[in-house]
């Protein structure tokens, strides 16, 4: 395991449409409008890129459900994109901390149940050995932890597609601060992926 305790870095990633949202307004749960973006080489290599380095995944109880739901059915599947199944195994083998004031035991292997705020539990992980603290996809938590000024690297998919509303990801009153572009990719179908890391 790489020691790195004294600059473990908060890093989330969100997929975002044109207008800036994170989920259509009539059913926030579905993603079949991220769909045709996600199989691109640039989304891919923009989640292999982020994973890398984690050694921790730390997810809200939704988005945990749905990623060990179907990531670990990648793993062995005909077909399947290495990237795609590289970014199963890591999910599958990673420490996870699943944030949750509704589930007791976890019934993933390698996961811990955590019932506390968010920027609490991400002070206690920055507090421990180990890699980037990944934060997939869980947007309450990103919002928490952007609202705390707990993220260190803001990696965001940008899909070519207007929502027309739904919830957004940066909300008024976030702290100021400023962020430069540590890297930038464009691909197929028009998607960007971004990366910023705050400027402290």
């Amino acid at each position: 395991m790489t020691e790195q305790t004294a600059a473990r870095r908060v890093v989330t990633n969100m997929s975002l449409s044109l207008d800036g949202r994170y989920a259509a307004p009539e059913n926030p749960l579905d993603m079949s409008w991220v769909m045709p973006y996600a199989h691109t080489d640039v989304a891919r290599d923009h989640l292999t890129s982020l994973c890398e380095p984690a050694t921790t995944a730390l997810l809200g109880r939704v988005n945990a459900e749905g990623f060990l739901g179907f990531w670990p059915t990648v793993i062995g599947m005909e077909g399947a994109d290495p990237r795609d199944e590289g970014f199963a195994k890591w999910l599958v083998d990673t420490d996870k901390v699943v944030l949750s004031s509704t589930l007791d035991v976890a019934p993933w292997e390698r996961t811990t149940i955590v019932d506390k705020p968010a920027a609490e539990a991400v002070t206690e992980l920055r507090a421990t050995e180990g890699g980037d603290i990944l934060v997939l996809s869980s947007a309450s938590v990103i919002k928490a932890l952007l609202a705390a000024d707990q993220v260190d690297r803001l990696a965001l998919t940008v899909f070519p597609v207007f929502l027309g509303g739904g919830p957004r990801l940066f909300d008024d009153g976030l702290p100021a601060g400023r962020w430069t572009l540590a890297d930038q990719t464009a691909g197929e179908h028009g998607t960007l992926a971004l990366v910023y890391d705050r400027v402290r």
